[in-house]
């Protein structure tokens, strides 16, 4: 396959979009984790400390996502650099690698988003009883 600057421009908007998204999933969570701290403050209660871990968690998986596409798009701009000067096999190579990282990146946020998921459910069984 010819890879021309086309290509890896492609994915400018595509992560330009899902860094938006991952950020708004962190400010949420920043938030969210602002508010447990003051009701942990205040109760020292252990349901809350559950809580506090699987945030802990969230918001590693959370920065993970963010380094990973970021790295996508450094890469993809490094490929737009190295067609420029005509090194196309090179620039397939870290075009590969760039795909890669961002895979990677989408991979971290289904599991960020079934834990987010999973954590609504606790909390929606807990209100019904």
């Amino acid at each position: 396959m010819q890879l021309d600057l086309t290509i890896p421009a492609l994915l400018f908007p595509a992560i330009s979009l899902t860094m938006l998204a991952y950020n708004a999933r962190y400010l949420a969570i920043a938030a969210l984790i602002r508010q447990l701290y003051k009701e942990f403050e205040e109760t020292a209660a252990s349901p809350l400390e559950r809580q506090i871990r699987q945030l802990r968690k969230r918001l590693n998986i959370i920065k993970n996502m963010q380094a990973t596409a970021i790295v996508s798009f450094l890469l993809a701009v490094v490929t737009m650099f190295l067609i420029y000067v005509e090194l196309g096999v090179w620039a397939n190579v870290i075009f590969g690698v760039s795909l890669v990282f961002l895979v990677i990146s989408l991979i971290l946020s289904l599991v960020e988003v079934r834990l987010s998921t999973k954590a609504l459910g606790i909390q929606l069984r807990n209100m019904e009883k």
